[in-house]
């Protein structure tokens, strides 16, 4: 294929839009195209990806020309898959991949760059005012009133914070829950409870607006989330990874979970959890651990399924949290900020209508 039959179906003066997009662990893929009456038109697909046949690059810049520019990113997957020849090979990239850009080059989707990120720093706060905080701030985003933000969560009180959908009879133990003095809370978020000591585990969450995990599946916007995070992992020695849907791990063990909120107004909360220097005997006195939920995970003890960043890395708590910090800034170009007294405010309504009460505690008995 020749350079001229490449760019005979998108000629330079037709560009108006361009979208780019890096595939996590792959490959670059860029689209110029242009919007005439609503529709894509001179669509051009590169990138340094690798795909056979050659002339398979032209059957994707077809199959997109002429969709409406409000395609969802799944129907312009789709359309690409169906264009391409059966025996096709695309190494590096993917149709989703090709989807996302598109959708990026028509300001549909962004990317991390697209926003001014804010970094909140630990405040120590009630985990209830925490938990609240995660519904106040997704919403903030979504309408656009707060930039997207990081916050890296404090707390005094021993806690226990549950999934939205878990069921408290079957999730914690009462006796020693009494017995150790813990808080049961419940988030928005789905996923697993968390036991949470003051200083034994690194909790944040990630407010940001939906349009950054645009055409991504559920799974894959958790490692598309966190990419910073194994960055910063990985500069203080550890190399983690994800096991599908959600767990982060190491050789070693794992060493922590994340859960997704997405709302209505188009926030998204992804709320991860690390253990720094759990209490293995305590967690399983207040957490029933049962054996279906070990069935997959390769080993028979609760405690051996945990393996705290202190063992690992022998960094003090704060000093990890400033790693992290110090490469989410570097990455995204983000800034220090701090919780409005609005925000707090609406956090601690919040905490008296839904968040403090029984009926939201128990509303899966």
């Amino acid at each position: 294929m020749t350079s001229e039959q490449l760019s005979a179906n998108d000629p330079a003066d037709a560009r108006s839009r361009h979208g780019e997009y890096k595939v996590p662990g792959g490959k670059l893929v860029v689209v110029d195209l242009a919007v005439v009456d609503g529709a894509l038109a001179d669509v051009s697909v590169s990138g340094d990806f690798f795909l056979e046949p050659d002339e398979a690059l032209l059957d994707i810049n077809r199959a997109l020309t002429g969709l409406p520019e409000t395609t969802p990113a799944a129907d312009l997957a789709a359309a690409v898959t169906a264009a391409l020849p059966a025996a096709a090979v695309l190494f590096g990239f993917s149709a989703d991949a090709v989807a996302i850009t598109v959708r990026r080059a028509l300001a549909k989707a962004t990317s991390w760059q697209d926003h001014h990120w804010d970094v909140i720093a630990p405040t120590v706060l009630p985990t209830e005012i925490n938990v609240a905080l995660d519904d106040v701030l997704t919403e903030e985003v979504g309408a656009g009133r707060r930039n997207p933000t990081l916050r890296f969560w404090d707390w005094e009180e021993p806690s226990v914070v549950i999934g939205s959908f878990q069921s408290v009879r079957n999730e914690v133990d009462p006796d020693g829950v009494a017995r150790h003095g813990i808080k049961v809370v419940r988030r928005i978020s789905g996923g697993g409870a968390m036991f949470m000591e003051a200083g034994n585990c690194i909790t944040y969450s990630l407010y940001v607006p939906q349009t950054l995990v645009d055409g991504l599946s559920f799974a894959d916007s958790y490692p598309f989330l966190d990419a910073w995070v194994m960055a910063a992992l990985e500069k203080i020695g550890i190399s983690a990874y994800y096991v599908p849907l959600n767990d982060i791990t190491t050789d070693q063990g794992k060493i922590g979970g994340a859960a997704q909120k997405r709302l209505a107004n188009g926030g998204m909360l992804h709320h991860v959890t690390m253990s720094y220097d759990i209490d293995a005997d305590k967690m399983v006195e207040v957490l029933r651990i049962g054996k279906e939920k070990l069935s997959d995970k390769g080993t028979r003890s609760a405690k051996k399924r945990v393996d705290p960043l202190r063992r690992q890395t022998g960094l003090s708590r704060t000093a990890i949290i400033a790693a992290m910090t110090e490469v989410f800034a570097e990455r995204y170009g983000a800034t220090p900020t701090a919780l409005t007294p609005a925000e707090l405010t609406t956090a601690r309504e919040r905490v008296e209508q839904r968040f403090g009460t029984d009926e939201w505690l128990h509303r899966v008995p």
